[in-house]
């Protein structure tokens, strides 16, 4: 008896593993890690929120809970993508 071969791979994207430390994403068969002090949009989001990845034209996720959108480019070639995420300031209270 054998088995019948697995099927494609239609979603090209799936959330592998999260912990405290970031997330593991595997894309198209390769392994990606964004940890939370880079991509900190993942620290507290919910688990529901940061499984609902989509693969978009094959070089783009979006994260349609989170409104968070990454360039599979910026994953693989990090030194070209320096990040500019900051924090916003509370309002100064006068």
């Amino acid at each position: 008896m054998t088995s019948q071969r697995l099927g494609k791979n239609t979603s090209g994207v799936e959330v592998v593993n999260i912990s405290a430390h970031g997330v593991w994403l595997c894309v198209n068969g390769r392994e990606h890690f964004l940890p939370h002090a880079d991509y900190p949009w993942f620290r507290n989001a919910t688990l529901g929120a940061v499984l609902n990845v989509q693969l978009l034209h094959e070089t783009h996720l979006h994260w349609p809970d989170l409104d968070v959108d990454l360039e599979l480019d910026s994953l693989e070639n990090p030194d070209a993508y320096p990040l500019t995420y900051k924090q916003a300031s509370p309002p100064r209270v006068r």
